[in-house]
């Protein structure tokens, strides 16, 4: 019996950790549910994509997740049309439209897509090699994946490994996940398919 008994244990202990690990939806494809808009800068969904769009205020606007994420692997496709500056925001609090944490760059062309800046802070923290700028594919569907542990955060994009960052102050880091619009205007982005997995 008390053999049974600890094989039991064993089976709910496993699947604890397969539990926690499972892969989820961020993004239900339908609704902005799970998620909150900060600026007035446009965010709504289209043909079961999340879109976001300058504004007639033309400022930076974030949408984040109303959950907080410490150690994941992000996946998530996005589609630049016009200006396509945006980005992907790890462990970070706002205030308004102050956002304190970290974004993975999503850029135009050559201007450092999967490197890693410090919003009001050290900005820039690594930036992706000059002959890794030519995995963007602006204008089409692009592939990203952020993996985030302790304090280490590593960026591919279209399976390419674009930066790898060990850095004391993110490990310190806790808050959510958000998307990025940049401020000037005339910027819209095209995002699906975002999936987190806790690690």
């Amino acid at each position: 019996m008390r053999k049974q008994f600890l094989l039991f244990c064993a089976f709910l202990a496993i699947t604890s950790v397969a539990g926690a690990q499972k892969t989820k939806k961020l993004f239900n494809g339908k609704d902005l549910s799970g998620w909150a808009i900060h600026g007035t800068e446009k965010w709504y969904v289209e043909n079961g994509e999340l879109i976001c769009e300058s504004g007639p205020d033309k400022e930076y606007g974030y949408l984040s997740t109303d959950k907080k994420y410490k150690n994941f692997i992000l996946d998530v496709k996005f589609k630049q049309e016009a200006n396509g500056n945006s980005g992907v925001f790890i462990r970070s609090s706002i205030q308004g439209t102050k956002i304190n944490g970290w974004q993975v760059e999503v850029a135009p062309a050559n201007q450092h897509t999967g490197g890693i800046y410090e919003s009001y802070g050290r900005n820039w923290l690594i930036q992706p090699k000059p002959e890794d700028e030519k995995y963007l594919k602006q204008g089409s569907w692009n592939k990203m994946r952020i993996k985030v542990v302790g304090d280490e955060v590593t960026t591919w994009l279209n399976g390419h490994q674009m930066v790898y960052l060990k850095d004391e102050k993110i490990g310190q880091g806790e808050g959510f996940v958000a998307l990025q619009i940049h401020s000037g205007g005339g910027i819209k982005v095209r995002w699906k398919d975002l999936k987190i997995k806790e690690m």
